[in-house]
């Protein structure tokens, strides 16, 4: 049993590890804050191999990361819970759907959208006042409208290349996915 926690330690120190650094890569960013990276695949691999108590964790840890090392947008105490400790954490609700055949995918779907909802809500009671009066060329009234707009640029791009990746990777890998290997 110890080796098996040692294991899930060691493999979460190195699935946050690799989110950290391809969350420098950065494919697109967005003049306000987020991105468009690879840094939720390691973090959704961890959920579904290990659940949702290792995976919660592993996502805080993350995080924490992101505000330490790339928090250059939370000007307020409310941008740092939501943006960035509440918003990471929760890509951990993945792991509910650990060891399911297609547990990844929704996993995917679940963290992605509670991600998400964080950064919605960032963006109406943080961000709202710094709403402009256009955005994609739609008049902007409700900070709620804008807030859903921005957010679903990156939080949507970054779960289809999740979902791209794990595609790829789900016939070939699917055992190791769902954590199979784990149970000698």
């Amino acid at each position: 049993m110890q080796s098996k926690q040692l294991r899930a330690l060691i493999e979460g120190a190195i699935m946050v590890s690799m989110a950290q650094i391809l969350s420098y890569l950065k494919i697109y960013e967005l003049v306000f804050g987020g991105s468009v990276t690879l840094a939720m695949i390691p973090i959704f691999l961890y959920c579904a191999r290990w659940g949702f108590g290792k995976g919660m964790l592993a996502s805080f840890v993350f995080g924490i990361l992101q505000f330490v090392f790339d928090g250059q947008f939370a000007y307020t105490w409310q941008a740092i819970i939501l943006d960035y400790i509440l918003a990471f954490s929760l890509l951990g609700t993945a792991g509910i759907f650990s060891k399911q055949k297609y547990g990844i995918f929704y996993g995917t779907v679940a963290g992605s959208v509670m991600r998400f909802a964080a950064h919605l809500l960032s963006g109406v009671y943080v961000w709202g006042e710094y709403m402009p009066d256009e955005f994609l060329g739609i008049t902007m009234n409700s900070p709620w409208i804008y807030s859903a707009l921005y957010n679903s640029i990156y939080v949507g791009a970054n779960m289809i290349i999740c979902f791209a990746v794990f595609a790829v990777m789900f016939k070939p890998m699917n055992r190791y996915i769902r954590g199979e290997d784990l149970q000698k």
